[in-house]
């Protein structure tokens, strides 16, 4: 019996490990038919095999053309049968796909987001002054929503109008004086506001705390 016996390490790798050793036994046997139209038969068995065997796939959209698909993977691109759909290669299936260009953006005010940046060019080439005002006041309240959630102390409006020219690159100067943003309250409640300072308490204190290694 010991000489029957035989070792994953020595038998070949499995394509694809979820439909298992026999479904591979049944493509490799299918590669030695040299009748095509029994070959053709025996390709369909073998769809019908797998299809049983992953019945979670069915509610994949082109269920049948993924399994034809992964068929032509068992058999390492080999199996030559008549295929209701077109016939991957190798570099269709294992080719990698161009790199996508992600925005590399480097804010100087981080805890305002990226985003702001982007509302606050919109708001220079508007037109309508009305409408233009309005977005930048909006803009402005939301700077300092941003502002309090990072920081739990207070902030005064004069800086958040400061740092609103300079990511405008001075093309919005507000006069302190002749605006008032939001109060704080208003903008995030009090008590996530100590609630952000208790965290900030704790994480300082934990590290005050750490051993030196």
């Amino acid at each position: 019996m010991i000489d029957y016996l035989q070792y994953n390490s020595n038998r070949n790798q499995l394509h694809i490990p979820e439909y298992g050793r026999n479904v591979q036994k049944m493509v490799e046997y299918a590669l030695t038919v040299e009748d095509r139209k029994k070959r053709n038969q025996v390709a369909e068995l073998i769809i019908d095999v797998m299809g049983n065997i992953a019945p979670h796939l069915r509610d994949v959209v082109d269920f049948q053309h993924k399994l034809w698909d992964q068929l032509f993977i068992i058999s390492d691109f080999q199996l030559d049968v008549d295929s209701p759909f077109p016939i991957p290669t190798r570099e269709d299936i294992f080719s990698r796909p161009e790199p996508l260009e992600y925005p590399q953006n480097y804010p100087k005010y981080r805890f305002y987001g990226n985003n702001i940046k982007r509302m606050i060019d919109e708001a220079v080439k508007m037109e309508d002054q009305d409408k233009k005002n309005g977005l930048i006041l909006a803009i402005a309240n939301h700077m300092k929503k941003c502002f309090l959630n990072w920081n739990r102390d207070a902030v005064k409006d004069v800086v958040i109008f400061k740092h609103l020219k300079e990511l405008s690159n001075g093309e919005i100067d507000i006069d302190p004086e002749s605006k008032e943003l939001r109060s704080a309250s208003d903008l995030v409640p009090k008590k996530n506001r100590q609630n952000n300072g208790k965290k900030h308490q704790k994480h300082s204190k934990h590290n005050r705390n750490r051993k030196r290694r």
